[in-house]
């Protein structure tokens, strides 16, 4: 018990810290009211350092992963926290402030708002520390629950409010079935093993053979399904959209990285439970699994990239988006540990790809949460296609920021989106899914059609005069946020060896030869190369290597 709580120090952090945030928020004090966020931001830093120092104890499945990803999860945190400044309240506390009406708790949302946001960043850290099924079910759901009503509440005092409260009500309700779903496979699951535990379930598999019975597999399967909302994954992904236009920008932004997260932290340990050494070569997940996933994959990134082309709303863009990410790290997932390097590691390329796109993906969101069309007391996000135009030349800073992550999205080079992009093609090569590879590169062509459509229409064209002119939003934070998504991209592309090793490491335990060996950037990049060298076609056409 003592080892448990001493891996989850991090989270005990943050519980601490959101029972002062309730408390602050709630406060007749204007003073003590802003320094919600400054305490949040205190609390992540500290939980990311404690998560880094911390030894972790126990038996555990993959106890490599808990440092990593609860650091990067506190970084990417920090980025989306400062985002939210004035995403509840905004018109509430100009009121009181001009002495147009009292404070009062009750219509106020600021501590419940941030209360819920520190809750999910922590049911997303204890996803990484779940060591039977009851926990991971739990952490997922405290990841998932307080979204719902982010989603809702963010909306408040706004105008279009209703957007916000309708996009939750359809949030909630598939996220139900979603939740529902899995939580029937995981009941499966420990009906055809006899445990919940995560490494009991390994070794259940290991006595019987590396074989699955038809229950366990069928638990897995069911499981996978109701695992792919919290992902935004094909067949649960028709809420995407609409819930991400409902919501503020800032929610979206969180929308986009954090239950996904979880979601893949959770399809990774139980396909780590499971093992790659089944099939017939003895290196891959079941045939059903794989089957299933290939099919998964195969839709949800290319539903996510054609639906996108027909888009006017940046929101909707991004949503899309989302959901195309999604098919191309399944592509990881499928490809499965490999022998540990990282080029071949599709675990590993999941991670670091998680990592790149949570950091890009609030660069993009930034620029809608930063921008603001204004007539009178109505105030619009500039969320339209028409509002980012030529924000390049108006807005300088948040335009450029928006490009650059738009074209990491893309992964175009030398962006941060390509040197997490690229391990997914040498994974997927050298574990033989080439079919899928094939897919995951003609998307990523289909992809840069909107993406270098959004680029240029901020880059190069100019501003529409006939309406109203996009002003920049009141909150600083926003614009901070724009900022050090655009710094994180630019550093992380030209110093990124160092995550792309901590990512092979965070799977050591999943890989069955564990060698490990620290390169640098140029060393990893080269050996990414080799592998699409030797996987090519027998004519060589196609070998970059030559």
């Amino acid at each position: 018990m003592i080892d448990w709580v001493n891996n989850i120090l991090p989270e005990i952090v943050l519980f601490g810290v959101t029972c002062v945030v309730m408390v602050l928020g709630l406060s007749k004090n204007l003073a003590w009211r802003n320094m919600v966020m400054p305490v949040c931001a205190l609390g992540l830093a500290v939980s990311g350092f404690v998560a880094l120092t911390t030894p972790v104890r126990g038996v555990v499945l993959l106890p490599e992963l808990m440092p990593f990803a609860k650091a990067a999860i506190a970084g990417i945190a920090m980025l989306l926290l400062l985002l939210q400044e004035g995403a509840v309240d905004r018109f509430e506390e100009r009121d009181i402030a001009k002495g147009v009406r009292p404070f009062d708790a009750i219509r106020t949302n600021r501590a419940e708002y941030y209360a819920f946001f520190m809750f999910s960043i922590t049911g997303l850290m204890l996803c990484t520390s779940a060591r039977d099924l009851v926990w991971l079910f739990l952490a997922l759901e405290l990841t998932s629950l307080p979204s719902y009503i982010m989603v809702a509440v963010s909306g408040v005092g706004r105008n279009g409010a209703h957007k916000s409260q309708e996009a939750a009500v359809k949030y909630f309700f598939l996220g139900a079935l979603g939740a529902a779903t899995f939580l029937y496979g995981f009941a499966m699951i420990y009906g055809g093993t006899g445990t919940t535990n995560l490494v009991g379930i390994t070794d259940a598999i290991r006595l019987q053979g590396d074989a699955l019975n038809p229950i366990l597999l069928a638990g897995l399967l069911i499981s996978l399904v109701g695992l792919c909302f919290k992902i935004a994954a094909f067949p649960m992904h028709f809420y995407t959209p609409d819930v991400y236009q409902g919501a503020a920008a800032p929610v979206s932004a969180f929308l986009a990285f954090v239950p996904k997260a979880a979601g893949f932290f959770a399809i990774a340990q139980l396909m780590v439970a499971v093992g790659w050494t089944h099939g017939a070569s003895g290196n891959s997940l079941p045939e059903p699994i794989v089957m299933m996933l290939t099919v998964i994959a195969m839709l949800t990134m290319t539903l996510g990239n054609v639906l996108a082309l027909w888009q006017h709303s940046v929101k909707r863009i991004l949503a899309y988006s989302s959901v195309a990410h999604s098919g191309y790290m399944l592509v990881g997932i499928i490809a499965g540990p490999g022998d540990g390097s990282f080029a071949k590691n599709g675990l590993a390329a999941v991670l670091f790809y998680l990592v790149a796109y949570g950091i890009t993906n609030v660069g993009a969101f930034a620029a809608v949460a930063c921008l603001e069309r204004r007539k009178g007391d109505h105030v619009t996000e500039a969320d339209d296609l028409s509002d980012i135009r030529g924000i390049c030349r108006t807005h300088p800073w948040v335009g450029i920021a928006f490009v650059v992550s738009a074209l990491s999205l893309l992964g175009m080079p030398p962006a941060l989106g390509f040197f997490a992009k690229l391990p997914l093609f040498t994974s997927g090569i050298s574990s033989g899914h080439l079919p899928l590879v094939i897919v995951l590169g003609l998307n990523s062509a289909i992809a840069a059609y909107y993406y270098l459509r959004l680029a240029r229409i901020a880059w190069l064209e100019n501003p529409d005069d006939r309406r109203e002119p996009v002003v920049p939003a009141p909150f600083e934070s926003r614009h901070i946020a724009a900022m050090g998504s655009l710094l994180g991209i630019i550093v992380l592309a030209v110093f990124g060896g160092t995550l792309m090793q901590g990512s092979a490491n965070a799977f050591e335990s999943a890989v069955s030869t564990s060698e490990s060996v620290a390169v640098d950037d140029s060393e990893l990049i080269q050996e990414m190369v080799d592998v699409l060298s030797v996987h090519t076609d027998p004519m060589g056409q196609f070998d970059i290597g030559r």
